[in-house]
């Protein structure tokens, strides 16, 4: 809105208007404004829950400090939710494509995470919303997003017309552009490229997956690439959901992943840059820079209020979001085969459980007796159950998450 008012000012000639067109001043403001909204209305908020005895009925798991816990408002993912729509719908294009699909995915999730924490507080139902609901909820936005992707003439690869046709991909349109002074022909492309860590030659095709559709690859492309995109959005929303268990760990960790991401929208959407890291360039996915500014200032915004102690928990209404829209901006700018390594923390969380459930439910058939392999699952709980005080588990999975997100940027030039 913000955006559409400067741009009609600068038609005017009206002075300084013309910033709009620069991204570094609207990722500036728009996280400015997203710190400001939950700064401002958090602890209203909070406030609000606590009028409505809205808190946190916390199961004794013997974990220390666990007490202290009970009653602490939940559902304070809606405090992220608002930081991110607001700013976003400032200062971001909203007739981008990719602006649009993350509002998109962030609404979806919200809501799939708001039904679930509504059943448990006002319901007093522990088990929330059905698994199977969850999941379904999952798919169907991994199924928007894929489908997006696949269909949507906005979400195009811009590429070398002969790199095109040697790639037998058809192009859109196919017009002359000026970057640096020159002026070369380029074709924009709808496709399912997408680049691959540490390999010289780093671009894959989904479609060359199912060779046995024949000449028929390129339009059946969404056998392989749908699925993904559903098992991609799942995996990492469960994993920011299972690793919302300690003050601040799953909002300080999204927020290191989500600025990543910003990193690499930003080159996959420069011509130059793209060119020289020997990315795929994306036009139009500078606006989500936009975005990114929003999400790092909401959980930054978030963390006032939830680093250690807590006075508000996000509940699934913030971590299932959270994952969800760190799984969509990776998908979207192509780089979903970086996840493992940016949300490794997501990701031992989510085999840490699936260890101790697969392992205990073997012992239990093979001994008679359930036997484990970590103290408590998720991971964070473990290291509690050793005495290790939450703030300095915190901490420690942050500076791992900054690691594997150093390492995740430098991928693009380790080949």
């Amino acid at each position: 809105m913000l955006y559409d008012l400067l741009k009609y000012l600068d038609g005017l000639n009206v002075d300084g208007a013309g910033l709009y067109k620069f991204i570094s001043f609207r990722a500036g403001a728009a996280i400015i404004f997203s710190l400001i909204i939950s700064l401002l209305f958090g602890g209203r908020i909070i406030k609000f829950l606590r009028r409505l005895q809205i808190g946190e009925s916390v199961r004794d798991l013997g974990l220390a400090g666990q007490k202290e816990k009970e009653g602490t408002p939940t559902m304070g993912g809606i405090i992220i939710v608002m930081s991110i729509i607001i700013p976003c719908m400032l200062w971001a294009n909203l007739e981008n494509v990719y602006i649009v699909l993350m509002l998109i995915a962030t609404t979806w999730m919200a809501l799939i995470g708001f039904l679930d924490d509504y059943i448990k507080v006002f319901k007093k139902d522990k088990d929330g919303l059905s698994g199977k609901f969850k999941i379904l909820g999952q798919v169907g936005l991994g199924i928007i997003v894929a489908l997006t992707m696949l269909f949507s003439e906005q979400v195009v690869v811009r590429m070398n017309p002969a790199k095109a046709e040697a790639l037998e991909l058809e192009p859109i349109r196919v017009e002359n552009v000026t970057v640096r002074g020159n002026t070369k022909e380029v074709a924009y492309v709808r496709t399912t490229l997408t680049n691959v860590p540490f390999l010289k030659n780093n671009e894959l095709d989904y479609a060359r997956l199912v060779p046995f559709v024949g000449d028929n690859a390129g339009t059946l492309a969404w056998i392989v690439f749908v699925p993904l995109v559903i098992i991609i959005v799942t995996a990492v929303s469960n994993g920011a959901n299972l690793t919302d268990g300690l003050d601040g760990l799953a909002t300080g960790v999204s927020a290191i992943c989500g600025a990543t991401l910003g990193v690499l929208a930003y080159v996959s959407s420069n011509a130059i840059a793209a060119d020289y890291l020997n990315i795929l360039f994306l036009p139009g996915a500078e606006e989500l820079v936009i975005y990114v500014a929003c999400f790092i200032g909401a959980c930054i915004g978030f963390l006032w209020y939830n680093s250690y102690p807590a006075q508000i928990f996000m509940g699934d209404t913030g971590s299932l979001t959270l994952g969800g829209i760190i799984a969509a901006l990776a998908i979207l700018i192509r780089k979903e085969l970086l996840i493992p390594i940016l949300c490794g923390i997501f990701l031992v969380q989510n085999l840490s459980v699936m260890i101790q459930v697969g392992y205990f439910k073997y012992t239990k058939r093979k001994y008679g007796e359930g036997r484990r392999v970590f103290l408590m699952s998720p991971l964070h709980h473990h290291f509690q159950k050793k005495g290790m005080h939450e703030a300095k588990i915190v901490n420690r999975f942050w500076i791992i998450g900054i690691l594997l997100a150093v390492l995740t940027v430098i991928t693009l030039k380790l080949r």
